[in-house]
């Protein structure tokens, strides 16, 4: 299977890429003549190195230089990895008298309610790391202003500490960020190093939140910093556009907006694989569409509506607060590279932990002893010993069973076979509880929607997946194995600005309002690249009085109390099941500009015979049957596949168990239905 993909595309003649870095593969989707070329190459320790790599790959496939190219989106892990494994910048955190443990303090919640033992995460900025300043701003404005020397004073203690980035969150700087901006600014002007204050990375109520945003934004600033900019240099030695960087709200944006709001880069790459999936995918004989992306660390779970992936602003990564707009991703620690294991009571689990890149799995042959869910996988039968991964990587069967066997040991299995289909159950049973919390803890039928399967081992996982949910209908996109890399190439230009403001919505004054707006939709603007092509849309976060958090309502272009009421009653019946009759408060004011992308429409042009024959594979309550095994790039369109049936290309596998048919679509797209009698 290292046959380069190559699938026609239809495109506004430019030549374009996308690169995405996964925990172990970084993935290449090029458009270039009508054609889309794909790549796959092992994510390295300094990820530009993979990058380019992979940047050549594609092009040396597609028989053009990388000078050629016109666009480069990126999508990336850097400030995500910085947080997993704490390896941030030594950051300081100023804020006002008496509030230095806002981080640590949170909220009065425990991680695990019964757990008495269960401890809060470290706050990314220790106690002798925060300092204080003499200042006081309320809600209604600032009531003792700042003074400068004291901020000078403490620049020199903060030299001394040689922090490497700044945080400055002073209470309700919100409202009034006067005394913050010039903390802010003098520390600027004292050091030299990044600064992060909290009116500008998130204008908005709740101490704790707005805090620990702003520490995050600093504590990655400077490894995103580097990372970009080192980026952006290596592209042009070779010729190649500065890359758009792909952001938490599902929209690229330039090097340098990304460089001084480094929290907008948490979830880079999984906003990208959702952004994918709405756009190869129609939804309109559905509810929505699930996506599934299963990589080699991790499995990104989230919902498509209306064509639009689903956001959030409310979200936590490894137990920090951020909330700044991103697309609504669940991830648990379950991929392809995850490692079995026996707990200390004898059950077997999957992941967290992962084997990565290097060493990778058993089955890669370069060193890994662990079992993975990808051992497993061929084990099964899945991944063929001929397959190669990324269409070059060579599989070492053996080394996969020996891997297997010692599991299966520890767990009191009966053998590799027995191993390895507790880990595919196990996995499963994981990936299928994420799936849950997304439809059915949020009040959505999952049978109503259709499950979109992308991701390097996603394909092979889906249907299983699906049965276990009722869902009967899996939809695996034709780069489905760099899916992420190839939404890169179908994103819009985005950007988001909010404000709190706190007013009830009844006695609210319009005009004031659209003030505010007006400012917001100004600060957005203000960061497009032509603000002139730029599509703003409003909208408000609502409350009844009395309550805690809220809902996002759009608004109009001219601020209407009535309108805003009837449909934030309309979204709490939605999301709650029921609308009261009291006062609504309007919270938070928000803006976002779009450009749009020129989103790529495949056509596939598979012919031949696409049949390569048969090998013996092991499913759920069927045990081992005779599965057909087809080169996908080779399906013509319109053509039925019946399970068991295995489809490889050189990124991703699908399985077609019993029980289910597949029909490929005009572009490339596999459409896995249930059929009548599952087989079992």
């Amino acid at each position: 299977m290292g046959t380069p993909e190559r699938t026609s595309i239809e495109s506004d003649g430019d030549t374009r890429i996308g690169v995405d870095v996964g925990g172990t593969f970084t993935d290449v989707a090029l458009s270039v003549d009508d054609r889309l070329v794909t790549a796959k190459v092992p994510t390295t320790d300094d990820q530009h190195v993979g990058v380019l790599e992979g940047i050549r790959k594609a092009c040396d496939r597609a028989d053009i230089e990388p000078a050629e190219i016109d666009g480069f989106a990126h999508a990336m892990t850097v400030s995500v990895n910085a947080l997993l494994e704490r390896d941030g910048a030594t950051t300081a955190l100023v804020t006002t008298e008496g509030f230095r443990d806002v981080l640590e303090i949170g909220r009065q919640d425990r991680p695990a309610l019964y757990d008495l033992e269960a401890e809060k995460p470290e706050p990314l900025v220790p106690r002798d790391r925060r300092f204080e300043v003499d200042e006081r701003t309320t809600a209604e404005g600032v009531e003792r202003q700042i003074d400068a020397a004291e901020v000078r004073d403490l620049a020199t203690t903060l030299r001394e500490c040689d922090v490497e980035a700044v945080a400055v969150s002073l209470l309700h700087a919100y409202a009034d960020p006067e005394n913050e901006r010039v903390v802010a600014e003098t520390l600027r002007d004292e050091l030299d190093v990044p600064v992060s204050a909290s009116h500008e990375v998130l204008a908005e109520f709740r101490e704790f939140e707005r805090t620990s945003t702003t520490a995050v934004d600093a504590y990655v600033r400077p490894a995103i910093d580097r990372y970009v900019g080192r980026l952006v240099d290596e592209a042009d030695d070779a010729g190649i556009p500065a890359p758009r960087i792909m952001q938490t709200n599902g929209g690229i944006a330039d090097p340098e907006t990304v460089r001084e709001h480094a929290v907008t880069t948490t979830l880079s790459g999984p906003a990208a694989g959702v952004v994918g999936a709405a756009a190869t995918v129609d939804d309109d004989e559905v509810e929505g569409l699930v996506t599934f992306d299963m990589g080699g660390t991790s499995s990104d779970v989230s919902l498509v509506r209306d064509g639009r992936a689903e956001r959030t602003t409310d979200a936590e990564i490894d137990g920090l607060p951020i909330r700044t707009p991103m697309v609504d991703v669940n991830t648990v620690g379950a991929g392809g590279g995850s490692i079995a294991w026996v707990d200390s009571g004898g059950a077997l689990r999957v992941g967290p932990e992962s084997s990565g890149a290097d060493p990778g799995p058993a089955c890669y042959g370069r060193g890994g002893t662990e079992p993975t869910v990808t051992d497993a996988n061929v084990v099964l039968g899945y991944i063929g010993p001929d397959t190669a991964l990324g269409g070059e990587m060579t599989l070492d069967v053996d080394a996969a069973r020996e891997a297997l066997e010692r599991l299966a040991d520890e767990a009191g299995l009966a053998g590799a076979l027995e191993a390895a289909r507790g880990v595919y159950r196990v996995a499963n049973a994981t990936m299928t509880r994420t799936i849950r919390s997304v439809t059915v803890e949020r009040g959505h039928d999952p049978r109503e929607f259709a499950l979109v399967a992308f991701g390097g081992a996603g394909p092979m996982h889906a249907a299983a997946l699906a049965d276990s949910l009722s869902v009967s209908r899996v939809v695996v996109p034709r780069p489905s194995g760099v899916l992420s890399a190839f939404g890169l190439l179908a994103a819009d230009e985005s950007y988001d600005a909010v404000r709190t403001v706190g007013v009830d919505l009844e006695g609210s004054e319009p005009a004031e309002l659209d003030s505010v707006y007006d400012d917001l939709v100004e600060d957005v603007l203000a960061d497009a690249s032509e603000p002139d092509a730029a599509r703003v849309e409003r909208a408000a976060d609502c409350r009844y009085a009395g309550q805690s958090f809220e809902l996002t309502v759009p608004v109009d272009d001219e601020f209407g109390a009535a309108a805003v009421a009837d449909r934030f009653h309309a979204a709490h019946e939605r999301t709650y099941g029921y609308a009261m009759d009291e006062s609504i408060e309007v919270v938070n004011l928000r803006t976002t500009a779009t450009i749009p992308g020129s989103e790529p429409t495949i056509r596939h042009e598979g012919a031949g015979d696409a049949r390569i024959g048969t090998r013996e594979a092991t499913f759920p309550g069927t045990g081992a049957r005779e599965a057909t095994v087809y080169d996908r790039d080779r399906l013509a369109t319109g053509s039925s596949i019946e399970g068991p049936a295995v489809l490889e290309q050189a990124e991703s596998t699908t399985v077609v168990p019993p029980g289910w048919a597949g029909e490929t679509l005009a572009d490339g797209t596999l459409v896995v239905t249930r059929t009548e009698g599952d087989g079992r």
